[in-house]
């Protein structure tokens, strides 16, 4: 007599497969509930009839994750540059090596010297000084919402902010501007319509109830045709302080987008308060920025709310080496020329047809993006591939197994483009091979 063994019953006791060196080493490394979690995994594939018991242990590790974060390393070939789903811009390397220093204890708001209690980020707020001498005083909170948030609350609850309801805008994911405000206990006065508003209408609003006027840069639209607005040199003689949210965060003009405000210019001009975002064409991490009169600052960053909006160790570190290292990767993404990127991507075409994959090399345009720069299109070069390439370049088995980075194209006219204008020139390398095991 012959007896069947079911299989699925030599599945290994947790322990056993716990044991194995690899697992022991990814535990120190990713902690005991991911292991856990990949072993229990592999477990039920065994007693699926999936995989042989035997190789439990061997399922477990290749199924493990690269980092114990769920975030996984992207290569933006969009043609966005400031892509919101991707984290927007890019640190600098000078930022990432200072992002790492400040991991550990650092000396955030302690002063070496003394031995006493320092000024919270005093190094970031003074190299923010710096790079925008038109401000009096600078303060920075964890994004450009929070600095809108603070300055109507500190300065307007309980009375009007004047603001131009071509300028009542919609941020990402449905977030409205009147409502931002609006929840700071100020009220809301509308003026103008939405293409046209002018100076009179200001100062038809203008009153005793008055907070202030509120300067928005529509950063993620563009109102042509007939239109007016009104400058902030105009709104500066209205005798109220004016607030102007640049957005998109450029502090000083730059060459290649002149209808872009910077903070430099509005300051110059008359802004009482300038907002700004810090990880859009700043370059930097997620931060808030505020700049301008003393007095007016003073009264924000003292406002019990600040508290609750300060920048973490991290956003310090980022923001200071941003400001002072060199030139941020959007910087240099921006400045690149055509001809770069067209040379680029006909080797990358080249070397991919080389190896059997549908690649060709082909004009393409991309965008600021991020809120940033609405309409202006920037010439640049892209790799043209089958589409069927999309999902597996996006999460394949070497993006699961954290071996090479996820690629993001776009898909146009039947084709999936991946975009160079965004993807660092020291990134071709991995998007070639992140290409060739997409297709293997």
């Amino acid at each position: 007599m012959v007896a069947h063994v079911d299989v699925r019953r030599l599945t290994p006791r947790t322990d056993a497969v716990l044991a194995d060196p690899r697992l022991a080493a990814a535990e120190q490394r990713l902690g005991r509930a991911i292991v856990l979690s990949a072993v229990r995994g592999a477990q039920d594939r065994a007693r699926a009839g999936e995989i042989d018991p035997a190789g439990v242990a061997d399922a477990a590790a290749a199924s493990l994750p690269a980092l114990a974060a769920t975030l996984t390393p992207v290569i933006n070939a969009t043609g966005v540059l400031l892509h919101t789903n991707l984290g927007r811009a890019p640190l600098s390397p000078a930022a990432r090596e200072a992002v790492q220093a400040a991991s550990g204890t650092t000396d955030l708001e302690f002063d070496l010297s003394s031995g006493l209690r320092g000024r919270r980020g005093a190094g970031m707020l003074s190299a923010l000084a710096a790079a925008v001498p038109a401000a009096e005083a600078v303060h920075v909170v964890n994004n450009n919402a929070a600095a809108l948030v603070l300055a109507a609350t500190a300065l307007g609850a309980g009375r009007e902010i004047i603001v131009s309801r071509g300028e009542l805008i919609e941020i990402g994911d449905g977030f409205r501007l009147p409502d931002l405000l609006e929840s700071t206990g100020a009220r809301i006065r509308e003026v103008g319509t939405t293409n046209r508003t002018t100076a009179g209408d200001y100062a038809a609003a203008v009153s005793p109830q008055t907070a202030f006027v509120l300067k928005v840069h529509p950063s993620n639209y563009r109102i042509e045709g007939f239109t007016a607005s009104v400058p902030v040199a105009e709104l500066a003689g209205l005798g109220v302080p004016v607030v102007g949210d640049i957005g998109s965060g450029l502090l000083t003009p730059h060459p290649l987008l002149p209808e872009e405000p910077d903070a430099s210019s509005w300051l110059s001009a008359g802004a009482s308060l300038v907002t700004a975002s810090g990880d859009k064409l700043l370059g930097g991490p997620q931060a808030g920025l505020v700049l301008g009169q003393a007095e007016l600052v003073a009264r924000l960053a003292r406002h019990p709310l600040a508290r609750a909006l300060r920048v973490d160790k991290l956003t310090v570190a980022a923001l200071e080496a941003t400001l002072t290292g060199p030139k941020p990767p959007v910087t240099e993404q921006l400045g690149a020329s055509q001809e770069e990127l067209s040379q680029r991507a006909a080797v990358i075409a080249d070397r991919l047809a080389a190896a059997g994959i549908d690649a060709h090399a082909e004009q393409s345009q991309a965008a600021v993006g991020g809120g940033g720069a609405p309409g202006v299109s920037l010439p640049s070069a892209a790799v043209s591939l089958p589409t069927e390439l999309a999902a597996e370049l996006r999460g394949g088995t070497a993006v699961r197994r954290g071996t090479l980075p996820a690629v993001v194209g776009r898909i146009e006219a039947g084709r999936l483009l991946l975009d160079l204008r965004a993807v660092a020139p020291g990134d071709d390398e991995q998007l070639v091979a992140a290409v060739i095991a997409a297709a293997s």
